[in-house]
Parts: C-alpha cells; structure tokens; sequence
C-alpha cells in the first residue's frame, strides 16, 4: 500500500507542451491506488484531449464551468471539485496560470477550483529557459509558496524551444517521489523504525506435518500497513501466511519459532517500536523426523519443548524501544492481561478474547482492548482489523506524545 492509496487527488493540466506528460502523471497516481479526477484550462487541450485523460482517469473531464447535455446546460460546480479533492496537484503549471493563481485572476474552471480548495496544492512549473529565469515569474513563485502552496523545482534539460536549461516539468516519476516524501516528511512516524511479528510459527514433527495454529497473519500485516501509513520504516518478520505487504515494508518470511525469534532478536536494537502481533507456538516437538512418520508405525507420543519466548527477550532487552505485546484469552482476560504487562516488560498490551464474537484468528474484523503499562484500559468496539490497527496506532501515538 503506498501514502497515496485511497487518497482523492486532483490533476489541474494547464496549456503548455508539458501537458502531454499528463496522462503518465493520472497512470502513475492511480498504479499507487489513488483516485484521479481531472481539470484542466481550454488551452490545455491543444496539447492533450479530454478523452485520454477521462479514459486513463475514469472520470469526466472538467474543463468548463458549464456543460451541454440533452439541451441542459449543466454547471461544473468549481467549489465541489475542489472540496472533493485531498490533494491537488497542478502540472504543468504554466507562466500565465502561475499569474493568475497569485492574482486570483479567476478567468477559468481550474484558476477557480484552485481558489475554492482547501486541501494541499502542489505545483509543478513548466515554461522556456528565460521565462522562468525572469524576475516576475520568480516573484509569482516566491509568492505562492510564502502563502502555503508547495512548489516543485523544475527540471534541466532540453526544452521545447530547443534551449538547453532550467524550466522543464519535472517527470511524472520524479513528482510523484517528491509528493510522497513531502507527505511522508510530515508524519508522525516519520524517521521512526517500526518492527512487527505476524502469522503463525510452524513446528516440525517431520518433513510433512508440523504443530501449528490457525492465525492468518491479518492482523499483524494491519498494523504493518498502518505504520507505512504513518510515516514509518517498516520490518514485518511474519510466519506462513498467503498475505501480500506493501512494497515499500521490508518483509522477512519464516516458519518456525526458532527463526522469528533469530530475525526479530538481530532487528530489535535499531527500532524505535516493536509490536509482537505474532500467534508464536509455544512449544515444538523435541525430535524432528528425518522422513516421513508412515502411518503404520503410528506415534504413541510427541515430546514437547518450550519455544524461546520472543517477546519476554525483547522486554528484558529493551531500552529506548516502545513494546507492544498482544494476549488472545479465553478466561479472566483483562487480569491474564495485565499480568502479561508486567512480566515481560511491556508499555501496552492488546487484548483479543475469543469469547468476542467476531474477534480472533482468520477472520477480517476484530474487537480489541489496549491496556497500557499503567494498567489504563481502553476498550474498542468490534471493527475491521485494519481499522483496529489504526486504534492501536493513535493509542501508541498518544503514550508517545
């Protein structure tokens, strides 16, 4: 999942030869699972047409403040458009659009979206060598960023003119980066190193079987996406489980307990939060077969040994990290609970009881109690895990604060 997924974001195209990078700017914004709607000025479509846009975008271009359908005329309601929007980017911006966004020169639908907008607006140059080396145009973008607008740098290169210099519009590419930085630069997470453990630990009896548990790693991913989300560097360590993680979080598979427990302890020091949500076994058989155990020679018995317990070494371990445990109870939870807190050192704990309907392994939706250190209980109610995650989140965030 990217900072952009499910993010609303406006693309105002405005008429220079740039405008023709406009289609890869709506491609790149949507492969980052963002929805895409477009504005743009009437001398745009010199230079892209409405239908490749609208094509690429799956909205409706807006490029007028009234429209005709079926002798209706209809009105493109500008203080909609910007209201709709989470993030406006317009590219390219050019000499005359820059003017008339200082000047609040409101002469079409995408000048006045950008006035009626109350989200962040990034703005993307474009225009020959000289034009943009001239003080009135220097001043007009002094101007916009002095009152809050994010102004991109521009490119060097060759140039519509056949100049060779500053002015270009960035690559699509290249906005889109310095977009996602900007968001992540102002995250609360950001900088910060975040671990988590997820799924289930596979304990071998033989080749074939193993001692296992029915978690699906739902929750543990949950909180990983989050903390992406929030700004953070992400270490996901998760057992087996069929999930897919966001590119950008750096995601180690292992199948034993054994190897969580060597991954997670090699980790550990250079984070800033670790979150146990693993559903590690707590024991593993004492012999492993070398081949398959045939059916008809039967097991009378399996011998069980302990697994090195994770979470206990990160608590005698921990220093600056904030540690997270989770507890799944079946009988006097919340003092099985707190229990958990002390002995093993953690700030918070987060408790699943599968009494909760709703609530517990393999399913999409949970219901939660975080319990800090301080023994301070905050219930939730019953919602989808990734939603709990964010619960779990706010509450790490406020103990931090």
């Amino acid at each position: 999942m990217s900072l952009l997924s499910g993010k609303k974001i406006l693309l105002g195209v405005s008429g220079g030869i740039a405008a023709y990078k406009s289609p890869l700017i709506v491609r790149l914004f949507k492969s980052h699972g963002a929805e895409v709607r477009v504005v743009m000025t009437p001398s745009a479509k010199d230079f892209v047409t409405p239908l490749t846009l609208s094509t690429l975008s799956d909205y409706p271009v807006y490029s007028t403040f009234t429209e005709q359908l079926y002798e209706n005329p209809i009105w493109n309601d500008h203080v909609a458009i910007g209201k709709w929007a989470d993030l406006f980017l317009i590219a390219p911006a050019t000499s005359n659009t820059l003017s008339s966004m200082v000047h609040s020169k409101c002469n079409n639908l995408l000048i006045a979206t950008y006035l009626s907008c109350t989200c962040p607006v990034y703005i993307a140059p474009a225009m020959d060598l000289d034009m943009y080396a001239h003080p009135a145009n220097q001043k007009n973008i002094k101007e916009l960023d002095r009152v809050g607008n994010k102004v991109l740098p521009v490119g060097e290169g060759f140039l519509a003119s056949g100049l060779n210099g500053k002015g270009r519009m960035l690559e699509p590419e290249e906005i889109i980066d310095y977009i996602i930085k900007n968001i992540k630069a102002g995250l609360p997470l950001k900088g910060k190193k975040v671990l988590i453990t997820a799924g289930p630990t596979y304990e071998p009896i033989d080749p074939v079987r193993y001692i296992g548990n029915y978690s699906s790693g739902k929750m543990g991913f949950a909180l990983a996406e989050e903390a992406l989300q929030l700004g953070a560097d992400v270490i996901l360590i998760s057992g087996p489980c069929a999930l897919e993680a966001s590119a950008d979080i750096k995601r180690y598979s292992v199948i034993s307990a054994d190897e969580m427990y060597t991954l997670t302890m090699e980790h550990f020091s250079t984070v800033d939060i670790a979150i146990a949500a693993a559903a590690v076994a707590d024991f593993k058989p004492r012999l492993v077969g070398k081949q398959k155990i045939k059916k008809e020679g039967g097991i009378q018995s399996i011998e069980l040994d302990n697994t090195q317990d994770i979470l206990a070494q990160m608590g005698k371990l921990k220093q600056k990290q904030f540690l997270v445990g989770f507890a799944l109870e079946t009988e006097d939870e919340k003092n099985n609970a707190i229990k958990k807190i002390k002995s093993k050192n953690l700030d918070a704990i987060v408790l699943n009881s599968l009494n909760d309907s709703g609530a517990g392994f393999s399913l999409d939706s949970n219901k939660v109690t975080y319990i800090q250190k301080n023994e301070t209980i905050i219930p939730f109610e019953l919602k989808s895990k990734s939603l709990v995650a964010k619960d779990i989140f706010s509450q790490i965030l406020i103990q931090n604060a």
